[in-house]
């Protein structure tokens, strides 16, 4: 998304000297993968943002309770085709990675992934919470 009126931030006295130097209009870059969480009565899902990706170029992991997912293009062009630009060679490189917490009891083959135009969508079931024995102690 384009703003096109510079954002000011919290008011700390270096941001009037950072906006400064900043143009009038500026493309604004987000950090990070934006996500939508949505409960339902037996899952979560997750909707993120991931435009610019091939299906095989991210990659989704279950470790330690946490969901990573990743996301790495790099594009490599030798002796330029476009006529208006002379360049022997341009590269790009783009990675992203974000976690989250989805819990210990979470098995990896449940959770389902799917993506369809430039969004990853994945449903986590939930897990039952495990009820733990009530102990008792005896007072002497």
């Amino acid at each position: 998304m384009k703003t096109y009126l510079q954002k000011r931030n919290s008011g700390d006295i270096f941001d009037v000297w950072d906006d400064f130097f900043k143009p009038m209009f500026y493309d604004e870059q987000i950090d990070g993968m934006r996500t939508d969480i949505k409960e339902t009565a037996d899952a979560y899902q997750l909707a993120i943002e991931m435009p610019g990706f091939q299906k095989d170029e991210i990659k989704v992991a279950l470790e330690n309770g946490y969901l990573t997912v990743s996301a790495e293009k790099a594009e490599k062009e030798e002796n330029g085709k476009e006529t208006s630009a002379k360049y022997l060679r341009r590269e790009c490189r783009v990675s992203c990675q974000r976690s989250y917490y989805v819990g210990d009891d979470v098995q990896e083959e449940n959770v389902k992934a799917k993506y369809e135009n430039g969004m990853l969508t994945l449903v986590v079931p939930k897990v039952a919470p495990k009820k733990l024995a009530a102990k008792s102690i005896a007072i002497e």
